[in-house]
């Protein structure tokens, strides 16, 4: 288990974390959220040791986990993490790269357990090419795999698929967080990409002003969100009185109800339209199966609130 006591950080006398308590047990999957700025990115370098705690304690099990006023070499062997930096060996293969740590006394291991990381971030066609001649998504598969050959207890990693196309996003996500549900692998992402998150988190945490503001499942913050904050996390939303706050896929046109708007635009977002209307001189988006005509009179209804 992961404990994270009354944490308290700042890289000048403005705190960037503020009395931040939390749990995660083994194999589990937490998700940190939050605008940039919020902390997310410090909170995971805190966990890995990277710097030392103005106040407060991480454990992991028994463990205390300290900066670099107790340990010389920052990080211990049982936590891995992949930040925004990718440090990987250039002038070495994709292969090379994943096999670095893993022991050279069993050959036939060694290749076997390469050849499985470079399948769980689909890289088989560049196994035997250079990361120098990578793009920035493959350099962070690459980056992905080498931190989990020597199978770590725990596993931070920072915007792990920003620099990946979006075509090969969801077969990557399902193949990553998978396999550490399978190797029950503890997992801490903090990203901006709700598709990182549902589907694949057991609990998030959101970060706001240096705090935690809420810490609950995926399914209930998506259901129930307290805060604007949280609801534009997930996806279009209103604040729509006496309802608060609304997402755009629960606002349904009607032939006739006490809701009465204007149209202002429509944007096609796939299998549905963005409506953009004007109610009660306030914007709000409804999602729609087909666009409208900018100054059409629509009426519409709430549902699910």
């Amino acid at each position: 288990m992961l404990q994270v006591n009354n944490l308290n950080f700042g890289y000048t006398k403005t705190k960037v974390l503020n009395a931040i308590d939390f749990k995660v047990e083994a194999g589990k999957n937490l998700a940190i959220i939050g605008e940039s700025g919020s902390g997310k990115s410090t909170l995971l370098k805190l966990i890995y040791g990277e710097y030392d705690l103005d106040e407060g304690q991480i454990f992991w099990k028994d463990q205390e986990i300290l900066g670099p006023k107790y340990n010389l070499v920052v990080g211990y062997e049982f936590m891995k993490s992949v930040s925004q930096e990718f440090d990987l060996m250039p002038v070495t293969t994709v292969a090379e790269n994943i096999g670095k740590f893993l022991s050279n006394f069993y050959p036939e291991e060694k290749k076997e357990r390469t050849k499985e990381l470079i399948e769980v971030v689909e890289l088989e066609a560049f196994a035997n090419t250079k990361v120098k001649l990578l793009s920035g998504g493959q350099k962070q598969r690459v980056a992905i795999a080498r931190a989990l050959a020597k199978q770590p207890e725990i596993l931070l990693l920072d915007e792990p698929f920003s620099h990946i196309d979006n075509f090969q996003k969801q077969g990557l996500r399902r193949n990553v967080f998978n396999y550490l549900k399978a190797k029950n692998i503890t997992c801490i992402v903090a990203t901006h990409d709700r598709n990182d998150v549902l589907g694949f988190a057991d609990e998030i945490i959101v970060l706001d002003t240096a705090n935690i503001i809420a810490k609950d499942s995926p399914e209930n913050l998506y259901k129930n969100p307290q805060l604007p904050l949280i609801a534009s996390f997930f996806g279009e939303f209103n604040v729509l009185e006496p309802y608060g706050i609304v997402y755009a896929h629960q606002l349904h046109i009607v032939a006739k109800s006490d809701f009465k708007a204007t149209v202002r635009s429509s944007y096609f977002n796939g299998s549905t339209w963005l409506i953009e209307v004007i109610y009660q001189s306030e914007v709000i988006f409804i999602q729609h199966t087909v666009a409208l005509e900018r100054g059409t009179i629509i009426y519409f209804s709430v549902q699910g609130k």
